[in-house]
């Protein structure tokens, strides 16, 4: 049987990683060549401009030569130190799961004649359970050893084939049944040029989508039995092995056989598709809920069903032959033409599949031998593909559906997973995906009952241009979802499901860039959200907004929960997505002498100029109070500065010059004298005042004169203020929720990455930002800003430094 015929299409697909315009994936699409297989070709055309910070070591790089250009990565709300290998590269025990190729293996098997033994997910007890001893002993055989003539597939691949085992996850079949009514859809997923006979080692591969991307996930064939017979899923064919190894792949996607247990059908449809999920209550179904089934059903989306459980028995069958607490697959959704003597019309009408395909069938009206069939024509039930077998797939009307039924899953597909052909007139979604991470201590702040942290989560700006075509209210449809990742398979770690959700607010239109801030929130309501915030996998919510500007935010519900999101956007018409951030600098008007290569340059350093922001109130009113005039010192503040003069005096003799250990003394017997500041101060360390001393010393003398310690005195005085501003508990500590306020106010602009890299270095265990580590990390960013911009003489974002001066420029801050 032929499972595909030869497609060739291109496809756009918008992302962002939050910094300057989206950029923009083209990728050409190969599906059923000669051999049945698939290819899949990608480029990256990048659009516009957009600031990104480069370091090039070597002083190379842009005159042609062949030195490397290093750039923080694109895609992540946490930073990654360039040159340093990331947690998840060291520890990820899966990551070897998406590097494994296919073709290399199959090489090697095939010159070494050997069958091929997966690595990645080896023949043991552990593969299968991770939170406990196997009931019985498992055996591990290959399909030959099973039966003996196996084949991948036999006479085409069908929702027949699919039969559930003793693993709970009938949602995983209920979604692989949906799977096999489009062929395409499948072929994507299960390749079909695979077999037992040509080029067998024992070899096998599948596509699923994961978290944003299509990976290709290779498996060996040996399979868990049980006295000789498959004790997981399988197919009504003895030989036929597609859907028994389609699990396992599956599994190994996510740590184990145990992983898959309990799950929603949208989860398993989603990694089929890379399509948005929604979810529907039936009791509280909107009025067009056919049409939308129906339109679903038309544009080849899955869907699936269920009866919530009953908690007092697992599974219970009720007198109507449904079954609580179990996944069904929709099949096909139709309006059936009726003609009767006394009545013709059309009936809409839902198919529905139970995955365990048996006798466990509706009983009700247009079950299979009702007499209600006998209403419809011989050749409506056979373009219908009717049959009355116990296989577990019996039609329903839509009433009896939405009555008996309790919830609706449809996955709508994404604008790659239609072919040309299979338009016919409509419409793509226009796709957009944001990456994200919720990092404690950084951004994660929970939900708006949180309304302290709560502005602190990631936060993206979505641009509806143009209403929907056909929609007479000139609004446009939004499908948004927002998915976590790598939950199911870190259950191992005794890690579940977050519970996650988000909000949206219109951003008014003289709002300009940058994070919206607490006071926004508190006085401006959310225009819509998440259904609810639920520990699912993935939320979506279909809205309805006029066009305009929207700012989403997606949160845990509690504030301190680590994670990984994806943020998934489906509109009708175009639109424009990226994460709201700022660019890191300086605003600050005063003398400073920066290094330039270990002499100093007097200047005027000026980050970012008043006459560049004039045009942005916001900023403007920013640049206001960062840069308003120190009040004048009080009397007490008088005192230390006389107190100050005449200790340093003392202490730098006749060339009016102190080091860090000096500078530190003169320090502390000020700032630990009682009442000098209203919270408990041990002094600044010796690491401080050696940064303080480096943030003037651009001769590397290891010194510091009078000038520019009354600079430093005046940063200082400064610092201390916002400080004391911030610490409104007197605690001498300020919340790292707290931290990129304190900066502002400082005259400190940092983007998202930046801040998340501050806090890791300057915050305790328990998030709190002692007043000497303010002091220093306030020091070294104005040193490091500094020594950068004046590299970066265009204020281009970029600066190429030679190997001495990047280690003198980083080390001696």
């Amino acid at each position: 049987m032929s499972y595909t015929t030869r497609t060739t299409r291109t496809v756009r697909t918008f992302y962002s990683d939050g910094r300057g315009p989206p950029k923009v994936e083209t990728k050409t699409y190969t599906y059923g060549d000669d051999s049945g297989g698939s290819s899949v070709n990608g480029g990256f055309n990048i659009g516009g401009g957009g600031r990104r910070f480069q370091i090039r070591v070597g002083g190379g790089g842009q005159d042609g030569s062949d030195q490397p250009n290093y750039s923080a990565p694109a895609f992540s709300q946490r930073p990654q130190v360039i040159g340093r290998a990331s947690r998840k590269e060291k520890k990820d025990p899966f990551s070897g799961v998406i590097n494994q190729s296919y073709d290399e293996i199959k090489k090697r098997c095939q010159e070494e004649g050997c069958l091929f033994e997966d690595p990645e997910f080896e023949a043991e007890d552990s593969s299968i359970f991770f939170s406990r001893a196997p009931p019985r002993p498992f055996e591990w055989k290959r399909p030959h050893e099973i039966c003996d003539n196996p084949v991948f597939i036999a006479d085409g691949a069908s929702r027949f084939d699919v039969q559930q085992g003793e693993l709970g996850d009938c949602w995983l079949l209920a979604a692989i049944a949906s799977l096999t009514v489009n062929q395409r859809l499948f072929a994507k997923v299960v390749p079909p040029d695979q077999s037992f006979e040509d080029g067998y080692c024992g070899l096998f591969r599948f596509h699923f989508w994961r978290q944003g991307e299509w990976v290709e996930v290779v498996v060996d064939d040996r399979l868990p039995t049980y006295y000789g017979q498959l004790t997981f899923m399988h197919s009504v064919d003895k030989n036929e092995f597609w859907s028994a190894l389609l699990e396992k792949a599956y599994a190994k996607l996510e740590g184990s056989y145990e992983s898959l247990k309990g799950g929603s059908t949208c989860e398993a449809m989603v990694d089929f598709t890379g399509g948005v999920s929604e979810f529907f209550d039936l009791r509280k179904a909107p009025p067009n809920l056919f049409s939308i089934m129906l339109k679903a059903s038309q544009r080849g989306s899955l869907m699936g069903c269920s009866i919530d459980a009953d908690p007092n028995q697992l599974e219970a069958r009720l007198s109507n032959g449904l079954v609580m607490g179990h996944a069904y697959s929709i099949t096909s959704v139709l309006l059936m033409d009726i003609e009767t003597p006394s009545m013709s019309g059309k009936i809409p009408m839902v198919r529905v599949r139970n995955p365990w395909g048996n006798e466990a069938e509706w009983k009700g009206r247009w079950s299979d031998q009702s007499r209600e069939w006998s209403l419809i024509p011989d050749s409506q039930k056979e373009s219908m593909g009717l049959t009355f077998d116990d296989d577990g797939e019996f039609w329903m009307s839509f009433d009896d559906f939405s009555k008996n039924f309790e919830k609706l899953e449809i996955c709508n597909l994404g604008p790659d997973s239609l072919e040309e052909d299979e338009l016919d007139g409509k419409k793509r979604w226009e796709g957009h995906t944001e990456n994200g991470e919720w990092i404690p201590r950084v951004n994660a702040g929970g939900c708006r009952n949180y309304l302290d942290t709560f502005w602190t989560n990631p936060q993206y700006r979505v641009t509806l241009t143009d209403p929907d075509d056909d929609d007479d209210d000139d609004l446009c449809t939004m499908l948004v979802g927002v998915l976590q990742k790598d939950r199911r398979k870190k259950r191992k770690e005794g890690l579940d499901m977050l519970t996650i959700g988000y909000v949206i607010y219109k951003i008014p239109d003289d709002t300009k860039e940058g994070p919206l801030p607490l006071n926004f929130f508190k006085y401006n309501a959310s225009c819509a959200k998440s259904n609810n915030f639920i520990n699912m996998r993935e939320v979506c919510t279909r809205h309805k907004l006029p066009p305009g500007q929207y700012c989403i935010i997606p949160s845990t519900f509690e504030p301190h929960q680590e994670g990984n999101f994806l943020l998934r956007l489906y509109t009708e018409q175009c639109a424009h997505s990226h994460e709201l951030d700022e660019e890191t600098g300086i605003i600050e008007e005063q003398e400073t002498k920066p290094r330039v290569n270990g002499q100093k340059k007097p200047g005027k350093f000026t980050q970012t100029s008043q006459a560049q922001i004039t045009n942005r109130p916001e900023a403007l009113a920013f640049l206001t109070k960062a840069l308003k005039e120190i009040p004048p010192p009080t009397d007490e503040e008088q005192e230390q500065e006389q107190a100050l003069k005449a200790s340093f005096r003392r202490v730098a003799g006749d060339d009016m010059e102190i080091d860090a250990y000096e500078l530190r003394d003169i320090l502390n017997a000020v700032f630990t004298k009682e009442g000098s500041v209203e919270f408990v101060f041990d002094g600044f360390s010796l690491d401080t005042t050696r940064s303080m001393v480096a943030m003037h010393d651009g001769d590397l003398s290891g010194k510091l004169g009078f000038d520019e310690f009354k600079v430093l005195w005046a940063d200082l005085r400064r610092w201390k203020g916002v400080f004391k501003e911030y610490d409104r508990d007197r605690s001498g500590n300020l919340s790292s929720y707290e931290l990129r306020s304190a900066l502002h106010a400082s005259g400190f602009r940092l983007s998202n990455r930046t801040f998340s890299a501050l806090v890791m270095r300057y915050s305790s265990k328990n998030g709190n930002i002692e007043f000497g580590d303010f002091i220093l990390c306030a020091i070294r960013m104005k040193t490091m800003l500094a020594s950068f911009r004046n590299i970066d003489v265009d204020n281009s974002g970029h600066a190429a430094f030679d190997l001495d001066t990047f280690i003198q420029t980083v080390m001696y801050s």
